[in-house]
């Protein structure tokens, strides 16, 4: 399987910040960062704690998946599309449409992993759980 090559992060930083109308000083503004701290980054002077990653992608309303998939943190090779980077990227949609649909996205990932999580637990006996798995219906406690 071949990977699309990536832009690295900085330069992704960058096309996220222009995507959005942001200048580099609201977008550290928005992050919790200062202005050269990001410019550093922007230019590939400084690479990012995993933190920081979390709060630049909040900012830009991206996965903090995908910005440690720029970082190298993660290989890209797992990645899946980016459902969050099509979103922003429809210019068809107003910017509150945009924030609310990768808002719901991101509440349906996260349910998801929670229920694959629980589908794989299984109940130890004796507990409630398993009493509960072994009972007939209607069975009296």
């Amino acid at each position: 399987m071949s990977t699309v090559p990536r832009p690295d992060l900085g330069a992704f930083i960058r096309q996220q910040r222009a995507r959005h109308r942001l200048s580099l000083r609201r977008l550290a503004e928005l992050a919790g960062v200062s202005n050269p701290y990001l410019s550093q980054i922007e230019r590939g002077l400084r690479r990012p704690s995993a933190e920081i990653l979390q709060q630049l992608a909040r900012a830009l309303q991206v996965s903090a998946e995908t910005l440690y998939v720029h970082a190298g943190f993660l290989d890209g090779e797992r990645e899946r599309p980016d459902v969050v980077e099509a979103i922003l990227a429809d210019e068809r949609l107003q910017d509150e449409q945009k924030a609310t649909l990768v808002r719901v996205y991101e509440l349906f990932v996260r349910q998801a992993a929670e229920a694959r999580g629980a589908a794989t637990r299984v109940p130890e006996v004796g507990t409630d759980q398993g009493a509960r798995a072994t009972e007939p219906e209607g069975a009296d406690r």
